[in-house]
Formats: C-alpha cells, sequence, structure tokens
C-alpha cells in the first residue's frame, strides 16, 4: 500500500459521512467523531505496518491509537483486515471483524454486529462482504460465505449461507424476503478522487473475490425470485 493509496481511503471514508471532503471535516472528525476517526487510524496503522523500519517509531504510535479506540468505542476490526473504500461506521459499540474477512467498497456497519469465523463444517472460513451493502445493527454474518453487492441484511440478522446480489435478508435464520437491495441506506458514494495508476491500481481492485457465477445480476434476481422464502443461513 502507498501512501496515494492510503490518502484515497481516507478521503473516501470521510466523503461517506459529509458529501464532500476538506481539512475542517477532516479535523473536526479526528477530534469528535467515533466511527471515521476508527477508521482513520485503523488505516494509517495497516499502511505504517508496509513501511521501512525507519517508520518503526510512528507506526508503534499509530498502533497505540488503534488499540486505544479499540477499547474506547468498542469497535474491533484489526488494522490488516481488507478494508475498500468508502468503509462508513454508523453507530458504535460492539462491532467484532474477524481479521480474515474481505469488505468490499462502500460498507455500511452498524452496531453490535459481528462478522466471525466459522470453525467447522462444510462453510468453514470468514465472510466475504461484497459492494454497497449495508449491515444493520446486531446482525452476525459466520462462515466461509460470500454476501453479493447491493444486499441490505436486517437488525438482529443471522446470516451463515451464501447471499445473492440485491437480495434483502431478516430475521434468524436469515431469509431473503426480497431484492430491493440497499439502496436508500448505502448514500454519498459519489467520490471521485483520482485512483492510482499503472501497478498501484492493484490494489485497488474490489476487495471482494467474485461470486462463483458469472450471471449477470438481472439473471440472479430472475434465479432467486421464486426462493424469497428460503433461509440466507
Amino acid at each position: 500500500m502507498t501512501f496515494r493509496q492510503v490518502c484515497y481511503l481516507i478521503r473516501s471514508d470521510l466523503h461517506r459521512y459529509h458529501g464532500r471532503t476538506n481539512w475542517r471535516l477532516l479535523a473536526r472528525e479526528l477530534l469528535f467523531g467515533v466511527g471515521f476517526k476508527y477508521s482513520f487510524w485503523m488505516r494509517v496503522t495497516a499502511w505504517l505496518s508496509h513501511q521501512s523500519a525507519a517508520w518503526f517509531p510512528i507506526y508503534l504510535i499509530a498502533r497505540l491509537f488503534h488499540r486505544r479506540y479499540i477499547y474506547k468505542f468498542g469497535i474491533s476490526i484489526p488494522f490488516p483486515t481488507v478494508v475498500g473504500p468508502g468503509f462508513y461506521i454508523g453507530h458504535f459499540g460492539g462491532i467484532h471483524v474477524n481479521s480474515g474477512v474481505r469488505i468490499g467498497r462502500n460498507c455500511n456497519i452498524s452496531q453490535d454486529v459481528t462478522i466471525g469465523q466459522a470453525s467447522r463444517g462444510e462453510r468453514r472460513g470468514v465472510p466475504n462482504i461484497g459492494d454497497n451493502v449495508y449491515i444493520g445493527p446486531g446482525a452476525k454474518i459466520f462462515g466461509g460465505i460470500r454476501i453479493g453487492d447491493h444486499v441490505a441484511i436486517g437488525a438482529n440478522c443471522v446470516v451463515t449461507r451464501d447471499v445473492p446480489d440485491h437480495a434483502v435478508v431478516v430475521g434468524v435464520p436469515g431469509r431473503v424476503v426480497n431484492f430491493n437491495g440497499s439502496e436508500g441506506y448505502i448514500n454519498r458514494t459519489d467520490y471521485d478522487y483520482p485512483l492510482p495508476t499503472g501497478a498501484e491500481a492493484k490494489d485497488h481492485e474490489p476487495a471482494v473475490d467474485p461470486p462463483n457465477s458469472a450471471k449477470p445480476a438481472d439473471a440472479q434476481l430472475h434465479a432467486h425470485n421464486g426462493k424469497a422464502g428460503e433461509t440466507a443461513e
């Protein structure tokens, strides 16, 4: 990760909170904010962890800030976690994310959310979260599953199975109730800051592996339209 890349990630995160970025908003969020302040130190610590030994003292300071905010805000997202641009933490407290989880761009995460590992069974592993996903308060997502793009996961939902693109999932166990997706929940995604070019751009590829199926979104909607009552466990 280069300096330009971490700046892009930080600016995209800030844009999700205000719809614009400037030094005044950055200072205000770092002084008085919660969600952005946490993601800022998570991003900076991740970047510093890849720098030379000369940066090690600054890296230790960043690690201390990151560690402090884990306990202060009740947000535990390890800095090595792959988190795409435009990350938005709506409310703090009780947020736990496994370091192996991959989160796509423009993800909204709420309070009391757990995204964790399944240690046995056919779905061992950790989730891959797609782009433009809304995760409601109290939701729990476990196992080596894929949450598709533009998905909305309802409050206190428990998800242990793959979820198709544009699905709305609710209940325990989670079930698809419609395909209205996350529209209206994911806002201020119109950041247009320049991406690094050439070899640097590789680090800005989607943070989620492509779905196993190559079907377009419309085909997936058709295929799952008659299965709204099935669980997404």
